[in-house]
């Protein structure tokens, strides 16, 4: 059983910088996508950058290019997502996805952690 534990989330003001972490444990396979994605009140869920644990393809959502970094350590069997100049409308409750489809696609039938809250502040 895959089991994605978030961490790093809190209260930032605008222009500010957080670091996101996702713990892996379980049997994940050889070669997979890691995902994160964010949920905004009343909004859909959405990719925000993705990452081939082999290879190291990355992938970013246009709204956080050049802002948002995603990086994983293979041996601490963990993503990061590292966040700088942070806007009110990066609010959200950001979950780290395991799935096999690129860019990730967000199914039920993926690996999903719990979420971790991200509150930007204006």
């Amino acid at each position: 059983q895959v089991q994605l534990v978030e961490s790093g989330g809190g209260l930032v003001q605008s222009g500010g910088s957080l670091r996101l972490s996702c713990a892996i444990s379980g049997r994940t396979g050889s070669n997979f996508i890691m995902g994160w994605f964010r949920q905004a009140p009343g909004k859909d869920r959405e990719i925000v950058a993705a990452i081939t644990w082999v290879g190291i393809s990355t992938y970013y959502a246009e709204s956080v290019k050049g802002r948002f970094t995603i990086a994983r350590d293979s041996a601490k069997n963990t993503v990061y997502l590292q966040m700088n100049s942070l806007k009110p409308e990066d609010t959200a409750v950001y979950y780290c996805n395991i799935g096999n489809t690129w860019p990730p696609k967000g199914s039920a039938m993926d690996y999903w952690g719990k979420g971790t809250l991200v509150t930007v502040s204006s």
